[in-house]
């Protein structure tokens, strides 16, 4: 199918065949696309859990649904993916540019005009700013599993805290959305897709 036709494809999966696994080779492309999507200033000021369903991670994965008030998709997804915003912003700055800069003290002086007007809007933004670059890397994660015929469901029905303390999630990341993955149920039975016409959402100028 193309690239549209498997977005036509997908729908917000609510219940995952959980005898159905994401393969290894599957779930690095998955998590590759959030790597490489675009966010403001290419700072990244995310991080990402990966929950894999095995044996292991089972009493977390029963509390995390109880924490998202028994949705199914927790428990029956091959992986979840938890995606959490950073609010130490400064230091996201901090570890950008040291990233870009090679560790070169010579090559960051260069740099150091840019570096300046981003610490000048890290100093004024806010964990708010960070979520919406985690839904830019949802995105891109949702459109990768449509291209992989893996089904996803994008889901912000949880206690942020609660997830939280089960994951030891630090301080400095803010829970912000989930992505379980993995494939349909039979027993799921998609709603019939509803969008509204192109001359409803577009003004072409």
């Amino acid at each position: 199918m193309s690239f549209i036709e498997n977005l036509g494809w997908r729908y917000a999966t609510k219940k995952f065949d959980v005898e159905k696994k994401v393969t290894a080779e599957n779930l690095e492309k998955i998590l590759e696309a959030m790597r490489l999507a675009p966010s403001s200033f290419g700072l990244q000021p995310y991080h990402f859990y990966v929950i894999a369903n095995i044996p292991e991670n089972q009493e977390k994965l029963q509390a995390i649904k109880t924490a998202s008030w028994g949705q199914a998709q927790i428990d029956t997804c091959s992986h979840l993916i938890v995606m959490a915003g950073r609010n130490d912003l400064m230091a996201v700055k901090d570890e950008y540019f040291e990233l870009a800069s090679g560790g070169d003290v010579e090559v960051r002086t260069k740099m150091v005009d840019y570096e300046k007007m981003v610490a000048d809007f890290v100093l004024k933004a806010t964990v708010e700013w960070s979520k919406k670059q985690v839904y830019i890397a949802l995105g891109f994660a949702m459109a990768a599993c449509a291209e992989l015929a893996i089904d996803s469901c994008p889901m912000e029905g949880f206690d942020g805290q609660k997830v939280a303390e089960i994951l030891g999630v630090p301080t400095n990341h803010e829970n912000t959305v989930f992505l379980p993955i993995g494939y349909r149920s039979t027993d799921d039975t998609p709603r019939r897709k509803t969008r509204f016409a192109k001359d409803q959402l577009f003004t072409e100028l």
